[in-house]
């Protein structure tokens, strides 16, 4: 089975002449793993094709059938000891993406937003002559900013999901984007976008939970980094 992450370069159009022995995984080129299964389910030549997606791989298969799946996925996780290959459900996977405030299409960024108020700034090579977008970026970074994504961790009990209303002295001023419980922080955090008065690290703000009012503090992004 070939995981691919990006084109095989050059000299590894055949990665199975350079992977280990069956059950183990092995980084036969930079970008590329080989998950070469145990025989007999013949299964070794099964692409799969690895979306990288910053904190987690997606796989997409091309060629596996529904019977044999389940068959595949136990000798992943057991080829993939090697490699330190573990499970991660999607609870668990938003949970790190989120403190590691890495931002997720469809709730902190959109069509709708910028790399500018999403705080991406130093995604752009401002040098570029032309690129798609760069003469309504340049003028949002000349006159500045009217809102920008911050992250937020809630004061009182209760966890802001995505579409919780962010309020100031009861007037809606902005919206949660993700929000949840931490295990490893132990606290509930979340992001959203705010009016740029009320973007500064230690600001006050409240959040309607279903209802119910929760004053959360502006924290700095990210929530956890890990330490050098």
């Amino acid at each position: 089975m070939t995981a691919h992450r990006n084109p095989p370069p050059p000299g590894i159009d055949h990665p199975w002449e350079h992977a280990s022995e069956p059950g183990t995984v092995t980084e036969v080129a930079p970008g590329i793993l080989w998950a070469r299964l145990p025989l007999p389910m013949r299964l070794d030549h099964v692409n799969v094709y690895i979306l990288d997606e910053g904190d987690h791989w997606s796989l997409i298969d091309t060629g596996l059938k529904w019977a044999t799946s389940r068959a595949v996925w136990q000798a992943l996780l057991d080829s993939g000891r090697t490699a330190d290959v573990i499970p991660c459900g999607l609870g668990a996977r938003d949970t790190l993406r989120l403190e590691a405030a890495m931002r997720l299409y469809g709730n902190d960024i959109d069509e709708s937003t910028t790399v500018l108020e999403a705080d991406l700034g130093w995604t752009i090579g401002w040098k570029k002559p032309d690129f798609i977008g760069r003469d309504r970026l340049v003028e949002q970074k000349e006159k500045g900013l009217s809102r920008k994504l911050v992250g937020f961790e809630t004061l009182d009990r209760g966890i802001a999901r995505h579409g919780h209303p962010v309020l100031n002295g009861g007037v809606r001023v902005g919206t949660v984007t993700s929000g949840t419980q931490t295990p490893f922080l132990k606290k509930a955090i979340g992001m959203a976008y705010v009016p740029i008065a009320l973007a500064s690290p230690g600001t006050e703000i409240d959040i309607d939970i279903r209802g119910r009012i929760s004053k959360a503090r502006v924290v700095p992004l990210p929530f956890y980094k890990r330490p050098q």
